[in-house]
């Protein structure tokens, strides 16, 4: 479906682990994409980082940037209950 909209840069170290099977199981309203680049030269190689409806999302390790765009789909989530 996809009311919320996550983008990832192939090149950031998000991609260590499988962002895409993790919050579409655990949100269905979410979809991933991965594109080659998101155009913010150089973020990508020093932290990991995603787009989620347009805002940048990142942190100083995968985990906890992975606990702040779950966050902020919930935040996205609760616009539309």
């Amino acid at each position: 479906m996809g009311i919320i909209v996550v983008e990832i840069c192939d090149g950031s170290l998000i991609t260590q682990i499988d962002l895409e099977s993790i919050l579409e199981a655990q949100f269905p309203e979410v979809a991933v994409i991965e594109n080659s680049c998101l155009s913010f030269c150089g973020m990508c190689a020093k932290r990991p980082y995603a787009m989620v409806n347009g805002k940048r999302i990142f942190a100083k390790t995968v985990e906890e940037c992975l606990e702040l765009i779950r966050k902020q789909i919930e935040t996205e989530l609760a616009v539309f209950s």
